[in-house]
């Protein structure tokens, strides 16, 4: 009997080479993928402690989650500089930060930034710090309840009750629903300020010699950064007629190349940048408690990204002389009705004044003068039920103010 052979197997072959190396690199991407959720959620989450750690609740806070799509509403956050003399500057400004007289922290700059719908605008108005106004009742850090001031200066109401107490100031002011707020103070503007690298200004007329501030710059342009940032900010005796007034519109300034810088590809672009600046805003703010989540402020962010640099509009708030104080300041009320109205209706705004109050500032010679362009009604038929676009609102000429698309330099007095 003849045995037969022994079954033979197919031999395998060996995988491909490519196969081995997709395998290789499934599994590296796999774990990128992992990680970086895993690093980024502890990074959100760190964030978020940071932002809590210090949030103050805001009366009109919205209700809905944050969500990482446009805002769908209309808006308003209220910005809000203070003087308090942190580590970052208290040895830079000598008896500013020394003198007893001088202990606690005010106000100084106060901006409300509103953002309409449909389609967006922003609004950003200044109010002076001397100007009087009513205070409501605030309740302190100390959780003292504060009564009520007929007749203050608007400066005055973080010391009587933090951001919160500026928060209700503001919004009794102005009419307008506040439901998100920040606080920096002057050592936060300067740690903002480099981590973006700076921010490049146009000093005007005969240079800044302002030195309550420590600066003597020359005409021209200039990058500022650091105390230079701070010390541009703050200036009042360098630019126009010396006073808070004029100041403003060196603030407005700087808010709006630091606004086109913002958006700009160099930042933009450059994910270390954009990662560097959250960390230093996080580490840099108070927020109120609606603003203290990353995704809040992404959320924010993303809503504004579009928003035609013509669309972005800068505004004094009006005043007029207090005829109980020459150096205090209070609302011009017809003046003021026209703007928030202007803003609820969201209509086009047309600037007849200034660009900036008493001579703060002037427009940037270095760049080519063309004839203004008049904001025109959004050109869309409205549905049935609706009502048209509103007309373009000229505001009244002691409203000054300019466009994000407008430059403009320091009105130096040196």
């Amino acid at each position: 009997m003849t045995s037969k052979p022994p079954a033979r197997h197919a031999r395998r072959e060996p995988a491909s080479t490519w196969r081995r190396l997709a395998k290789i690199v499934a599994i590296a991407v796999t774990v990128v993928v992992v990680a970086g959720v895993a690093v980024g959620g502890f990074y959100a989450w760190s964030l978020s402690q940071r932002l809590q750690e210090a949030a103050v609740p805001l009366k009109d806070a919205p209700a809905e989650p944050p969500a990482l799509s446009a805002y769908d509403e209309p808006f308003s956050v209220l910005v809000v500089g203070t003087d308090e003399c942190d580590d970052v500057v208290s040895g830079a400004f000598g008896a500013r930060c020394t003198d007893p007289e001088n202990d606690g922290a005010r106000n100084d700059v106060n901006m409300l930034v509103h953002v309409s719908t449909n389609p967006r605008r922003v609004t950003v108005v200044s109010f002076p710090r001397d100007l009087e106004i009513p205070v409501p009742e605030c309740t302190s850090a100390e959780g003292e309840v504060q009564s009520a001031w007929s007749k203050a200066p608007i400066n005055s109401s973080f010391e009587k009750g933090g951001l919160t107490c500026v928060a209700d100031t503001v919004s009794e002011l102005s009419g307008q629903s506040i439901p998100f707020a920040a606080k920096v103070s002057f050592g936060n503007v300067v740690n903002i300020t480099d981590a973006i690298g700076g921010v490049e200004v146009c000093i005007g007329g005969d240079g800044i010699d302002d030195p309550d501030a420590g600066i003597d710059w020359e005409a021209g342009p200039r990058v500022v950064k650091g105390f230079d940032a701070l010390a541009f900010l703050r200036t009042r005796k360098g630019i126009g007629d010396g006073s808070d007034l004029a100041r403003i519109g060196n603030q407005q300034q700087y808010l709006s190349r630091l606004i086109n810088k913002l958006r700009s590809d160099e930042v933009l672009s450059n994910p270390g940048t954009l990662i560097g600046l959250a960390n230093t805003a996080v580490n840099n703010i108070q927020p109120s408690e609606s603003l203290a989540d990353p995704i809040r402020i992404a959320q924010l962010a993303y809503t504004l990204k579009d928003v035609p640099f013509s669309d972005i509009t800068f505004v004094q708030f009006p005043v007029v002389d207090d005829p109980d104080d020459n150096n205090r300041v209070i609302p011009d009320e017809a003046a003021a009705a026209t703007l928030w109205e202007a803003i609820e209706a969201n209509a086009p705004l047309a600037l007849t004044g200034e660009a900036g109050a008493n001579g703060g500032v002037v427009a940037d010679p270095s760049v080519p003068t063309e004839a203004p362009t008049e904001p025109t009604p959004d050109a869309t038929t409205p549905a049935p039920g609706e009502s048209a676009a509103p007309d373009v609102v000229e505001l009244p000429s002691n409203i000054s103010g300019s466009k994000a698309n407008q430059a403009t330099c320091s009105a130096g007095n040196g």
